[in-house]
């Protein structure tokens, strides 16, 4: 039998376990289906927009083409949703294996205001995306003719009419197909007047041996050619070297220095008791001696844990499969569901470790650790849904959505958190201490300018933001652009020199401060480990004005403000990083020492 006060937490696990598998099951029951001849295929229109702005995109039928007798939306996933996908029936009929020679969708006649709308999306370089038989299809809906006129208003802006689709089958099964427009069919759009538009397509099957199950390959082979495949692979391994070596020369140093003293503290205790001491160990009554503010010091290292766990279960889902190309929101379902299921040991981190630093007021602790994270991020959407409401943009969630992810918030992530934090409470561990505190704290002596924080800060971000920043190159191409990343080998490769630098160039930093006397290392610690995150945001600057073509406030806003909690979350997990790995480092050199 199930006891009663369980049933409730597993219910809503299996819950969401349920909604995960659902949304990132390997193939929809439609994309699996086995068709007859002349049987509906079926085929979505999904979303239009400008091609430089990926958060930019509107419903496809928002611009005046051919709709349908009864436009009819289908259902989407919560990660579909997520990701901005608007699926509506398209009014191309693909039969399966109906070949079609050129066959009029509509005769239309578009007014001055249709026309402006036509030739505002061809200069904002506006493509169209559809579905068919979950398989996605791309183009452009229109061109501007340049060639030959250096002022913009000689442009000439031309609407395509003709669309082609080539479709590849094997058996009973659809296998590829592409969407080509006609470069003859053209509709000149140019100026502000009424213009009949007949808008046609023509379908052509043809046969192929490739098997089904390796139908979804030909969208990663881009960035898996062997020669894209071998200079990300040469750009990674000399980056990797260089900073593995210059970690390896840090270590050297560290341990040849931690070596000697050792052996004069040793030599020390020998020969004269009551010689005074300095160094590091000079500090050993105050280096334990508990962080201010204690309470949001516990609070991010929850949140942190909590973030790095759900790092460590997406790569884990990456590497075995489940993020293929085109398994239209399959991320961002696994975001909320797996962020929902370790608030738990966020909420347990949190209160432990806050317990042990003998904090009373658990409770507002764990409000705190609640809103960290979640709150800069809710302020945030908050904007930018407003922002993508105003622009009726696709990015704007509807209701139903919001109010989904408010449920699994209420019901999941805020119980789980209460009851880790309850465990973490009860758990009664106390922190582990090598040297006794003593009762005053020791004054810190004046340190020059560069031991500062900031300077600190800048240089451990430096060295683990050089092992990533060829990676991050690839990462934003795909999230803020049309790339496809697929090699998630090498980014978890990536991730784990991402860790190890930044554990090592901490208790690097940490070692200094100590010797320099300066025992208030837990902060620093924190903020050294998690500067990289502003190095990220720092590259995300570069990347926007040098690297990318993206426009427009509504872009401008989503990028700058998406990434900005992308790198607050790489702040707190690699802050929880650094200073874990700071404290295993000041434990272990103070119990190899004797301590009065």
């Amino acid at each position: 039998m199930v006891k009663k006060d369980s049933m409730g937490c597993g219910y809503y696990v299996v819950v969401l376990v349920l909604l995960f598998f659902g949304a990132t099951s390997v193939r929809s029951d439609s994309s699996d289906h086995k068709y007859k001849n002349g049987e509906e295929v079926p085929l979505y229109a999904n979303k239009v927009g400008p091609f430089h702005n990926p958060s930019e995109t509107y419903r496809y039928f928002d611009l005046p083409f051919c709709s349908p007798g009864h436009v009819k939306d289908k259902t989407e996933a919560l990660g579909e949703v997520l990701n901005g996908d608007r699926l509506v029936t398209a009014p191309y009929k693909l039969d399966f294996l109906s070949d079609r020679e050129t066959e009029v969708v509509c005769k239309k006649s578009l007014s001055k205001e249709e026309v402006a709308r036509f030739r505002d999306a061809v200069a904002k370089d506006y493509y169209f995306q559809m579905f068919y038989d979950d398989l996605p299809i791309w183009g452009f809906i229109g061109k501007v003719d340049k060639e030959r006129k250096s002022d913009p208003n000689e442009y000439k802006y031309y609407l395509f009419k003709h669309l082609h689709f080539d479709i590849h089958f094997n058996n009973d099964r659809v296998i590829e197909v592409n969407a080509r427009t006609d470069p003859n069919a053209l509709v000149d759009i140019t100026e502000d007047k009424e213009v009949d538009v007949d808008f046609m397509y023509s379908v052509k099957w043809k046969e192929t041996d490739i098997p089904f199950e390796k139908r979804m390959e030909k969208y990663s082979q881009t960035s898996a050619l062997p020669h894209h495949l071998e200079i990300h692979w040469f750009s990674i391994i000399n980056s990797c070297v260089t900073v593995l070596l210059l970690t390896g020369f840090l270590a050297t140093i560290l341990m040849r220095v931690l070596k000697n003293d050792f052996v004069k503290y040793a030599h020390d205790e020998e020969t004269a008791d009551d010689q005074e001491e300095t160094g590091w160990k000079y500090i050993h009554g105050d280096v334990f001696r508990y962080p201010k503010r204690n309470s949001l010091f516990a609070a991010a290292l929850g949140s942190g844990t909590q973030l790095f766990t759900l790092t460590i279960f997406i790569f884990i889902l990456a590497l075995v499969g489940v993020f293929y190309p085109y398994n239209r929101g399959a991320l961002f379902t696994a975001l909320v569901v797996i962020y929902a299921l370790t608030s738990g040991i966020a909420g347990y981190t949190a209160a432990s470790f806050y317990c042990q630093l003998e904090g009373k007021n658990w409770v507002r602790n764990l409000l705190l650790t609640g809103g960290l994270f979640c709150g800069p991020l809710f302020l945030t959407f908050c904007f930018l849904n407003t922002v993508a409401i105003a622009y009726h943009a696709t990015a704007a969630l509807p209701f139903g959505t919001i109010v989904v992810i408010f449920l699994i918030w209420a019901l999941v992530t805020s119980p789980l958190l209460v009851l880790g934090g309850i465990a973490g409470k009860n758990s009664k561990a106390e922190f582990q201490a090598p040297c006794r505190t003593t009762k005053y704290p020791r004054e810190i002596p004046q340190l020059p300018w560069h031991r500062g924080a900031l300077p600190q800060m800048a240089m451990a971000g430096f060295l683990p933001f050089s092992a990533i920043y060829i990676e991050l190159y690839y990462i934003f191409a795909s999230v803020w652009g049309h790339r496809i990343y697929t090699i998630y080998s090498i980014l978890f490769i990536v991730f784990i020199i991402l860790i190890i630098v930044t554990a090592f160039i901490t208790v690097a930093l940490t070692y200094f401060q100590l010797a320099a006397e300066d025992h208030e290392w837990w902060w620093r610690s924190f903020l050294c480990g998690g500067s990289t995150g502003l190095f990220i945001y720092g590259y995300c600057l570069y990347y926007y004005y040098a690297r990318s073509d993206m426009s427009g406030f509504m872009q401008t806003s989503f990028f700058f403000g998406y990434m900005a909690c992308i790198c607050y979350a790489f702040f707190l997990m690699l802050g929880t990083v650094g200073f874990r790995a700071a404290l295993f480092f000041v434990r272990h050199i103070y119990r190899s020492i004797k301590c009065e």
